[in-house]
């Protein structure tokens, strides 16, 4: 569950984000990220942590659909607020392939769509330590 200081709640909130921030599209969601400049000294960082908001539309299925995907991803994304910047402002809107995907597939989507923005390191890139040739660490 995401906290409540964690959440896009205003509709001006997110019109901005998705009108000004980067997106990046996956074959069931969109992610639109807005970062924001560096936060003041001395701010509470509850106030300028990452925040967060979903979109499910009526084209994603019925009301008991549209809130398993809402969970869902709101559950993924919550697993993310600790390696986005500071100050971030992520939109996740859900397509109609979201309604009949798995948590996993979610999930990789999102983890594609936010290494694609920048906002979290490339897992396939970022393998185990290097290693010489007799497998003694280097």
């Amino acid at each position: 569950m995401l906290p409540a200081a964690a959440r896009l709640r205003r509709s001006e909130d997110f019109r901005e984000v998705m009108r000004r921030g980067s997106r990046a599209g996956r074959r069931r969601l969109v992610v639109h990220a807005l970062q924001a400049p560096d936060p003041p000294a001395g701010a509470d960082p509850v106030e300028v942590g990452p925040r967060a908001g979903f979109v499910v539309s009526k084209a994603v299925g019925n009301s008991v659909v549209r809130h398993r995907v809402s969970r869902r991803l709101r559950h993924l994304v919550a697993g993310h607020l600790g390696t986005v910047p500071p100050g971030s402002s992520l939109v996740v809107r859900a397509l109609p392939p979201a309604a009949t995907a798995s948590s996993a597939e979610l999930g990789a989507d999102l983890d594609s769509a936010l290494c694609k923005l920048g906002l979290i390191p490339d897992r396939r890139t970022a393998g185990p330590a290097e290693h010489d040739h007799d497998g003694s660490a280097v």
